[in-house]
């Protein structure tokens, strides 16, 4: 089920050109922490987007689980990554994040499988 990342989990994304505050649109599947998610955006080559992941209740800690091929990702905090798409490249790309938390909708392990379109 695809859906926007408004609700329970939320994955929000923003240019991170200095950081700025407007956000990228992402959808995929929203859930609990101790499920599997899969999340989309766009981002133009070159460019970098940050996005917490917000899963109801207390992140514990977090991680990358798979790095990107065609970018970089890096953890700004426990709950903030931030990838940068490669310059020049237009394609696909796909990475993972893991969190460990507690929530109202169950505890564990989640890895958020992220595809990122560039263009």
């Amino acid at each position: 089920m695809r859906i926007s990342i408004l609700g329970a989990v939320m994955l929000g994304l923003a240019p991170a050109s200095s950081f700025a505050s407007s956000e990228c649109r992402v959808t995929g599947s929203a859930s609990g922490f101790g499920v599997d998610m899969t999340a989309y955006f766009a981002v133009a080559a070159g460019e970098t987007c940050r996005f917490p992941i917000r899963i109801p209740g207390k992140m514990n800690s977090s991680g990358i689980a798979q790095k990107p091929s065609h970018g970089t990702l890096t953890k700004l905090n426990i709950t903030t990554f931030a990838y940068t798409a490669a310059r020049g490249y237009r394609g696909t790309d796909t990475f993972a994040i893991q969190g460990t938390g507690e929530g109202p909708y169950g505890s564990g392990t989640s890895t958020i499988r992220v595809n990122a379109t560039i263009r």
